[in-house]
């Protein structure tokens, strides 16, 4: 068996068969462009080599990936992400010492030889067998650019790349097959722009625009003699050549490439030895790439856009196919995203919660009428360094889009959907119902299937205040958002309408799928939804009953090889989702919460607005969504793992007893919104007029009217007629007024979603 020298080299039967080896394939080289027809090349290792008619006739090169760039609805840079760094330019944006040295070093023969250089070869072959290994390639500056060709289309695929890569003599043939085939398409001043744009120059910088800026933060036809050999040099490798890293090899390098340039008549030898004497000079550009780059805090809505391009199929119709596309990039992306909204939801989520809380707030704000999303933020920057109060998730936004797993639960923020589809059934607006301070859940609620959903565990509701005694009207139950009432309402219509309603304005749970029907997702809002689907919905009220699904780009232009290229581009699809009678109703009924409800402390100045507040559960989730004719938004305040319960709680430096929608959600919309809007129109409501209701002094039925409302209503409760039936009439407008009082909590009893099952008869009661 051979053995190796001492000095860790060859044996002469290695060195020999070495040799041969690449004797072989010079040969190989020789036949194959002399007699390319002839068939096998006459190798012996299986597979390793394809007869020359076997390969392709035309080399594939892959578009090269590049930069996008996300602008905002201004054409103001938001950000820029690739999967490599890459700005392709013209030979005549490369400066021509860039263009020398990277020849000089690279394939100094390469304007005297064809696509292979023989004599190169045969040089190769002598210096390689002296030295006992492979001090000296043999490559054409053509094949190598055929190679990278093969690394491009590879793209991030390991496995692909290694293919691409790998020291096989097949590989090496088919190079040679292809450079000859570019040699003659192309022509040398085409294929040493390619070259030069695909290349990888270390640092994540693909292409010499892209090195210039990194390296020396200026563009490529800007690049001195030095500069031109240093990026040059580092070609050959760019992790044992870095600069950044390792100056004096770089350094090294640099001077090697300035003395070949010399060597073959680029450069006179006196401007090459002035050249060594200089400093790098490096200016280095860090990599920003990623929406984690993104400025007035729209790294969220940066990935909201980049999440929406891989799902659409208007980019794709696989999610392979936009992935490509995506990671190919040379887009130039403009969005909804209105720089002045942004700027506004940025400062009062930072002004009003910040990072280091134990809770997080998330606002949203859209276009009615266009589905335009103007801003997007959250009070937790956008990243991955948890300690750093740093999160990917976009809690604006449904899970498909990078949100949380199921949105959050938006309390009394969802009763306006019920109001709404009561209206759109004929319920008039003066609406009275008992809406005591506690009651029993409706023995039966019918649903869209035909079978009622049955109170088979006794579950039961209560206001948030004692003082909290109807009877009510719609408006004043809207105003101090009374749970019986709303919850009297819902058996009253029963929950179909309301499911008609959340369809016909996206209404979805953050997991995609559709409200459930049971009681207190209807009416109490605990299903957990999404700011942007809020936001949405609350702005086709005041598009005067017109829904129009969220959009944030509004056009696409892809650059390839040098041409510009318009994309299509998803659109807001805008359908009926209510009367207007109704839209300007429930319009009419949230102005009332911000002028003497829940939210008043929400309601703007100089502009007319609506909106209605929400507590969850325990406090664990706050809100308020209100909107103006021309702009609606979203805020949700709690905690994205529903562990924290906002009571005797500090955020953003105030302390608070309890949380409510109106005492905090509703101060970041009201800040966001008047900024967003500073400088634009005040437009107005188309209101309608809601009566009083008029007092008794006696009521109807069994009830009575002493102003107490203390009368009795009894009903079977075998169906719903029994549990409204002495609900409506009895007594007056009596007990204690109680005042503006805080938006309600409700509670969801243990196994409350497991009681849609049939159960037996009850009897429903009331007082008047």
């Amino acid at each position: 068996m051979p053995k190796k020298r001492s000095g860790g080299g060859l044996t002469s039967t290695q060195q020999a068969a070495k040799f041969l080896g690449v004797s072989v394939l010079a040969g190989a080289v020789m036949a194959g462009i002399a007699l390319p027809a002839a068939g096998a090349l006459g190798l012996a290792a299986k597979g390793s080599v394809e007869s020359f008619d076997e390969l392709p006739a035309t080399l594939k090169a892959p578009p090269l990936s590049q930069r996008t760039t996300i602008l905002d609805a201004n054409g103001g840079q938001i950000a820029t992400v690739y999967s490599r760094d890459r700005t392709v330019v013209g030979l005549k944006d490369v400066a021509p010492d860039m263009q020398k040295a990277i020849v000089a070093i690279e394939d100094s023969r390469f304007y005297k030889h064809g696509a292979v250089d023989l004599k190169g070869v045969l040089r190769a072959l002598n210096k390689n067998a002296q030295s006992g290994g492979v001090s000296q390639g043999a490559s054409t500056l053509t094949q190598q650019y055929v190679k990278n060709v093969f690394v491009e289309e590879a793209g991030d695929d390991p496995t692909k790349v290694a293919q691409a890569t790998q020291q096989t003599l097949g590989r090496k043939i088919k190079e040679l097959k292809y450079a000859i085939q570019v040699e003659e398409e192309l022509g040398k001043k085409k294929i040493l722009e390619n070259y030069l744009n695909i290349t990888f120059f270390g640092q994540q910088a693909y292409g010499v625009e892209a090195a210039a800026q990194r390296y020396f933060s200026k563009h490529a036809k800007d690049l001195n003699l030095q500069e031109s050999a240093l990026l040059a040099g580092i070609v050959q490798s760019p992790s044992r050549y870095d600069p950044v890293n390792d100056e004096t090899e770089a350094t090294k390098r640099r001077n090697i490439v300035l003395q070949r340039m010399a060597e073959v008549g680029d450069v006179s030898r006196a401007a090459a030895a002035e050249a060594m004497k200089q400093p790098l000079g490096l200016k280095i550009s860090r990599p920003r790439n990623g929406c984690i780059t993104a400025v007035k805090g729209a790294g969220f809505f940066c990935d909201y856009v980049r999440e929406v391009f891989l799902s659409d199929p208007v980019f794709g119709k696989t999610q392979e196919a936009r992935a490509k596309v995506w990671n190919q990039g040379g887009l130039t992306i403009r969005t909804t995203l209105a720089p002045q909204a942004q700027d506004s939801v940025q400062r009062s989520l930072k002004d009003r919660v910040y990072e280091s809380d134990k809770v997080a707030a998330a606002a949203t704000l859209v276009e009615p009428g266009t589905g335009k999303i103007v801003a997007m933020g959250q009070s937790k920057p956008y990243g991955t360094n948890v300690k750093q109060n740093q999160t990917v998730i976009n809690y604006s936004v449904d899970a498909a889009y990078g949100g949380s797993n199921y949105g959050f639960p938006t309390g009394s923020t969802f009763k306006p959907f019920l109001a709404a589809a009561a209206l759109e059934e004929g319920k008039p607006p003066t609406q009275i119902y008992p809406a005591p301070y506690q009651m029993p859940y409706p023995a039966k609620v019918q649903t869209c299937s035909g079978k009622p959903w049955v109170n088979d565990k006794d579950y039961k509701l209560e206001n948030e205040s004692k003082s909290e005694v109807g009877p009510y009207p719609l408006k004043t139950a809207m105003e101090k958002s009374v749970n019986t009432y709303f919850v009297e309402m819902l058996a009253d219509i029963g929950m179909c309408p309301v499911v008609k309603m959340t369809n016909a304005l996206g209404v979805v749970q953050g997991n995609g799928t559709k409200v459930p029907e049971v009681p207190s997702s209807m009416t109490l809002g605990s299903t957990g939804l999404s700011p942007l689907t809020m936001a949405s919905a609350y702005a086709a009220f005041a598009s005067r009953g017109m829904y129009c699904t969220p959009v944030a780009i509004e056009s696409i232009t892809r650059t390839v090889a040098g041409e510009k290229k318009s994309l299509e581009v998803p659109k807001s699809t805008c359908s009926r989702a209510m009367s207007e009678k109704t839209a300007d109703t429930i319009n009419t009924l949230l102005r009332g919460v911000v002028d003497s409800g829940t939210g008043k402390e929400a309601g703007l100045s100089g502009r007319e607005s609506a909106g209605k507040t929400g507590t969850t559960d325990k406090r664990k989730n706050a809100w308020f969504a209100g909107y103006t004719p021309n702009m609606s938004g979203a805020v949700w305040v709690g905690s994205a793992s529903q562990q924290v319960e906002m009571n005797r709680i500090t955020i953003g430096g105030v302390y608070h007893a309890q949380v409510y929608g109106g005492d905090t959600p509703g101060p970041i919309w009201r800040d966001a919104m008047s900024g967003a809007l500073e400088g634009k129109t005040a437009e107005n409501f188309n209101l309608v007029n809601i009566p009083d209701p008029k007092k008794k002094g006696d009521g109807d039925g069994n009830g009575n009217g002493n102003g107490n409302g203390n009368g009795n209503g009894n009903g079977n409760g075998d169906d719903d007629g029994g549990f409204i039936g002495g609900l409506t009439d009895g007594g007056t407008d009596g007990g204690t007024d109680g005042g503006t009082t805080p938006d309600p909590t409700f509670s969801i009893p243990e196994g409350f979603f497991q009681g849609q099952t049939n159960g037996g008869n009850g009897n429903g009661g009331g007082r008047g």
